[in-house]
């Protein structure tokens, strides 16, 4: 984390088109990481900016933020007092306030019954598990949707989504301490089946997943991988259905996702990926409704919050070395939730 530093600037009053904001709370995700350590294909852009003695850029890419206050060209229909969010990545969204040019944010039309934390995790993870559902297979009500990395942020919204529209998810998690309580919690979030890794790469499982758990259903036409290796393999074996799809949209694993041809020539398994920051700048009307059904769902208790690990700014606000501390303990072994700053009386 030699990359990650603090700095403090000042900010001139909102002019022309310029909007001030103060962030409300801003998530620490894996990408920010990767990309703080220059290894995420989108990069920010470094400049001199904020004063500092070198070009630099402001972490995260994930969040939200009230606005305080506006320039002379700013429209009417963005005011002191309502909550954004970032339209794309790059923005930085780890920092107190920021000035930015009204275009670079989305205002949420309704920012009532909603929580700071929900508003700045709605982007990301339930985004990509409602267009992974969406966006791949024709599914129907009763079909088997198979994922690992089931208890990450994704795949807590997609076991949510599957659940409040008919489908079925066997999800495959890591093996680890309570064990069975984060079974019986993906359960009441309404997963179909849990399994470990350890079972899902055993030699009979083909043979258990069919009888055991699918019966008489029609084979499973979709498979999401956030792992990679393996597991992402033994994820393609299960599938049959027509024009089955295999969605990688991660690689916690850091291995390759390895596919021998008969999944290709006789299965007619189509491999792909998705990546919700091309996708969110490609369909930006699509981004912005899927927003806003998930800040709908949430309102009315239908989506439930990942767990998250709050990580107080103004604790971290004058010590790099704890801010550094934080931040990389957010990603490391077994966690109690996603590390999220809150920037409460910044």
């Amino acid at each position: 984390m030699r990359e990650l530093s603090l700095h403090k600037h000042s900010i001139s009053p909102a002019y022309s088109d310029s909007i001030t904001i103060r962030f409300l709370a801003s998530p620490i995700n894996p990408a920010d990481i990767n990309q703080i350590q220059g290894t995420y294909p989108s990069k920010p852009t470094f400049d001199s900016l904020l004063g500092t003695p070198a070009p630099s850029a402001v972490a995260g890419n994930e969040g939200v933020a009230e606005v305080v206050s506006v320039g002379s060209s700013v429209p009417d229909s963005l005011r002191p007092g309502d909550w954004v969010l970032p339209r794309q990545p790059g923005l930085g969204t780890w920092r107190t306030y920021a000035q930015v040019h009204y275009g670079t944010v989305s205002k949420i039309s309704d920012k009532s019954n909603i929580t700071p934390v929900q508003a700045a995790t709605v982007s990301v993870n339930p985004t990509t598990a409602h267009q992974l559902l969406r966006g791949f297979a024709d599914l129907s009500p009763g079909s088997w949707v198979l994922q690992n990395g089931a208890n990450s942020g994704v795949g807590r919204a997609v076991i949510q989504l599957a659940k409040l529209w008919g489908l079925r998810t066997l999800n495959v998690v890591r093996d680890r301490p309570e064990l069975d309580s984060l079974k019986a919690e993906l359960e009441t979030l309404g997963a179909t089946a849990v399994v470990t890794e350890d079972e899902l790469l055993s030699s009979d499982f083909g043979t258990r997943f069919k009888r055991d758990i699918i019966g008489d259903a029609p084979p499973p036409s979709l498979a999401l991988n956030c792992v990679g290796g393996r597991p992402a393999l033994a994820l393609a074996k299960l599938l049959d259905g027509p024009r089955a799809q295999h969605v990688t949209y991660g690689a916690m694993a850091k291995q390759p996702v390895t596919v021998p041809p008969s999944l290709l020539i006789f299965r007619n398994i189509s491999f792909t990926g998705f990546w919700v920051s091309a996708w969110s700048a490609a369909e930006p009307e699509d981004k912005q409704k899927t927003v806003n059904e998930l800040l709908d769902l949430m309102r009315a208790g239908r989506l439930r919050d990942p767990p998250t690990v709050p990580v107080p700014w103004r604790e971290l606000s004058v010590d790099e070395a704890a801010l550094k501390n934080a931040v990389q303990g957010t990603l490391s072994g077994f966690r109690k939730g996603k590390g999220i700053f809150i920037f409460e009386d910044s």
